[in-house]
């Protein structure tokens, strides 16, 4: 299983772009509980804390795309450069505005501007390994090894920002995160020589959107995307309402624990199902293992139950990336990849907005059953319409 990863970095310049954009996603699993731990604290009311959260992705995800077009247009480094300084003094206006009390709506200005500059780096670096690797079986293990490294920043990134949070002060989480985002993003970006070359767009190609299994998969994400919102916001109440504020972040990374786990094991097979078949069927096993935390009442036993339902995350992203790739033209590819994120970013701010509403009005393990219906919604329209995700097959890779 090592062996199929460890071949991927022979290319020179893998390890440092791989690297630097690892560092420069980080604030991806951060910023969300970082705005919510934050927000929460001075004002004492989860809704509002959500409602900032929401702000916070609903612009990532009307601007991604957009970010997307111009990254396809222009090039990496000359899109990287600007949002990243922008992105840094928006985060720091964000946590300014709290620290001064300043009015409630100086808090969601910032939000929006913080999610509006915000860099999708997750689709750049796909962007990369499949300007390297399209075509061929590397490319499958190149995106679950991405998929697994997405783990783990979720695993670490909401267990660090609530230590820092909760035992240094409120506004520590968030300091990192811009510390990383910084760092990481212009690590990213000198290094030019693993960059995609800008391609010429065709008169008429219009946005990757418009591509029916790109819409498809564009809704399921959303429901997915509200799945990971309402789960991180009602799993900080919940552990709230147990006295062990302090935990949730252990117990965010627990279900993110899961997905790396699975990632790793999926990434490393020769599969001769259709990308399809797996995509549907992940989508099931994520229903299925999300049935329990809606009856759970107890910390302990709700880690072990969420780190299950992880388990289904990263099939269900790999194959989605790779379905994308498949779809998408060569000169529109980020702005294709952007809109995944971008679903997921809309999901994530109506599951955030929805779950504290809920939290509020009947109690955090009430509120979970909005996360499981989510995810059967996903289910639904993913196996509905998955007739718009056939591709032929290309022949299978002989196992090494």
């Amino acid at each position: 299983m090592v062996g199929q990863y460890r071949g991927l970095f022979k290319t020179p310049g893998v390890k440092g772009f791989v690297v630097a954009g690892f560092i420069g996603r980080m604030p991806m699993s951060m910023l969300g509980i970082g705005v919510v731990l934050l927000i929460s604290a001075i004002t004492g009311s989860y809704a509002m804390a959500g409602a900032v959260a929401a702000t916070t992705n609903v612009s990532f995800a009307i601007a991604a795309p957009l970010s997307g077009r111009l990254v396809d247009r222009f090039g990496q480094h000359r899109v990287i450069f600007p949002l990243a300084t922008l992105n840094a003094l928006s985060l720091a206006s964000l946590m300014v505005s709290a620290r001064l009390g300043l009015p409630d709506w100086t808090l969601f200005a910032s939000g929006f501007a913080v999610g509006a500059t915000s860099l999708s780096l997750g689709s750049m670096v796909r962007a990369r390994w499949s300007a390297l690797h399209g075509g061929s079986a590397k490319l499958h293990t190149a995106f679950a090894f991405e998929s697994v490294a997405d783990e783990v920043i979720f695993v670490t990134g909401p267990a660090l920002v609530t230590v820092l949070a909760t035992m240094v002060n409120p506004y520590a989480g968030l300091m990192v995160a811009l510390v990383c985002m910084l760092g990481g993003s212009v690590a990213f970006a000198v290094q030019r020589r693993t960059e995609p070359p800008v391609q010429r767009v065709r008169a008429g190609r219009g946005s990757p959107i418009t591509i029916p299994g790109i819409a498809l998969l564009s809704c399921v994400y959303l429901a997915l995307g509200a799945v990971f919102g309402s789960v991180d916001l009602i799993t900080v109440a919940f552990a709230d309402e147990h006295g062990v504020k302090g935990a949730s972040g252990f117990l965010l990374a627990a279900f993110a624990g899961g997905s790396m786990v699975s990632g790793l094991w999926f990434g490393s097979r020769t599969w001769r199902i259709s990308l399809r078949s797996r995509f549907v069927r992940a989508l099931g096993v994520f229903v299925v293992g999300l049935l329990p935390i809606a009856f759970i009442s107890d910390v302990g036993v709700l880690a072990v139950m969420l780190f299950l339902a992880g388990l289904a995350i990263s099939p269900t992203l790999i194959t989605g990336f790779s379905l994308t790739e498949r779809l998408v033209p060569p000169s529109l590819l980020t702005e294709g990849m952007a809109w995944i994120s971008t679903s997921i970013g809309f999901g994530v701010a109506l599951g955030a907005w929805a779950g504290g509403r809920l939290t509020e009005s009947f109690g955090a393990s009430s509120a979970y059953a909005l996360s499981l219906a989510c995810a059967v919604l996903a289910a639904v329209v993913g196996v509905g319409g998955s007739g718009l995700l056939r591709l032929p097959e290309a022949p299978s890779p002989a196992k090494s």
